[in-house]
């Protein structure tokens, strides 16, 4: 796995920031200066100098923010997963390929390059690299690139649930026999292009500017709409005879993933899940695990600080036909870290894996004033972090379009 957070660079940092309740929200300037209503957000620290340690000048210079994420997380990946990065003239890997997505990637390039040039009729002036950055499917092929992957390259969107569908998409090509590996996850930049339009929406909460870190709100009686983030997770998925074959370590296995649209119908909407499509998407992950609803030991939801919360956990009890404490553990990786759109499917997935694999369950925090609604599961949200062992756990997306993607993994045991 490799990861880059508003809060932590890395595995290591990652865990110690999800362990010890570490936000990784705080003031930008840049957006008080642009009259946004919402002045916080989560960006990776000096990603730019880390940058440096993996790509040359000259290769910087042709990436967007939301590549650079795509190659550190990709790159760190490979290396967790014991591989080493191939040499320019190696031959191509034609067993391993990746589904790396975006909600917005590019936006930077596009807002401060591509609209200002074009616009003052100096397209000559953009550079030869303009096409490889603003391409929908920038962040892959760069990836593809760097580490001569043969096998299926792609970049999905699905807005919220990009990173999700991602893994879910390469589990399946994995499954059917296509690919003995696939890198999958995603990314997404921080450019106020991107964020400025959930701001013009009024869905960013504008009222906690001064306490950055505690602006992020999930399941809280008092959030006033979420936090953008930014950053990128990627998992190295592979068959079990491939990982067994060259004695791999395992972190835990994928033993369902299924996608689902509500058709914007039934209360759902461009913006607003249908409640029923997200219960069937659940439901047919659960079944397809082979497993019973009590058997799952805690949910990462999707969770992220606007009035879906209570309309999220009360779907969680109704797919799962789990009552008030009945209900698995549950906690929102947002609280900690903002919501990173395309990204956040895939680094909250991590973050599922890395807590499952250490056994503890991170606090949700700033949810002290807890929704009426959430009320009656007040047992089950992790509001202190715990040791706990978790053997199997959910997480789930859920994306404007009305799209689903829930996911189930298992502890690995040999």
């Amino acid at each position: 796995m490799g990861i880059l957070t508003p809060n932590g660079y890395g595995l290591s940092e990652f865990e110690d920031a999800l362990r010890n309740s570490i936000s990784g929200i705080r003031f930008i300037e840049k957006l008080k200066e642009l009259n946004f209503a919402c002045h916080v957000g989560g960006i990776p620290v000096n990603f730019k100098e880390r940058a440096k340690e993996y790509f040359t000048n000259e290769a910087l210079l042709a990436m967007n923010e939301a590549m650079i994420y795509a190659g550190i997380a990709s790159i760190d990946a490979w290396k967790d997963a014991g591989y080493e990065i191939p040499g320019e003239n190696s031959e191509v890997n034609w067993d391993t390929g990746a589904i790396i997505g975006a909600g917005l990637g590019g936006m930077d390039t596009i807002g401060e390059l591509v609209v200002p040039k074009v616009t003052a009729g100096k397209v000559r002036r953009m550079g030869s690299t303009i096409v490889e950055q603003t391409m929908a499917s920038s962040v892959s092929a760069k990836v593809g690139g760097l580490l001569a992957l043969g096998n299926q390259l792609s970049s999905n969107s699905s807005a919220c649930n990009t990173g999700t569908e991602a893994i879910i998409d390469a589990y399946y090509r994995i499954k059917h026999g296509y690919a003995k590996q696939m890198l999958a996850g995603g990314v997404e930049g921080s450019s106020e292009f991107t964020w400025g339009g959930f701001d013009a929406m009024k869905v960013l909460n504008s009222t906690s500017n001064d306490a950055p870190e505690k602006a992020s709100r999930p399941m809280s009686a008092s959030s006033g709409g979420f936090i953008p983030g930014s950053g990128g997770g990627v998992m190295f998925l592979e068959s079990l005879e491939s990982a067994q074959k060259r004695g791999a370590r395992i972190y835990a296995e994928i033993i369902g993933g299924s996608l689902n649209c509500g058709g914007q119908r039934m209360g759902g909407s461009m913006t607003a899940p249908n409640p029923t499509s997200v219960q069937r998407c659940i439901q047919s992950t659960v079944k397809m695990a082979n497993i019973q609803p009590t058997e799952i030991d805690y949910i990462n939801g999707h969770l992220t600080g606007t009035m879906a919360d209570p309309k999220e956990v009360n779907n969680w009890s109704k797919a799962l036909g789990l009552s008030g404490s009945q209900l698995p553990y549950i906690n929102s990786t947002k609280s900690l870290i903002g919501h990173c759109l395309g990204a956040a499917g895939s680094i909250e997935a991590i973050g599922t894996v890395i807590q499952m694999t250490k056994g503890f369950m991170h606090k949700s925090i700033n949810c002290e004033d807890l929704h009426e609604e959430i009320k009656p599961f007040e047992s089950k949200v992790v509001r202190e972090t715990i040791n706990k062992e978790i053997n199997i756990a959910a997480k789930a997306s859920f994306g404007f379009g009305d799209v689903n993607g829930c996911m189930i993994f298992k502890k690995w045991k040999n």
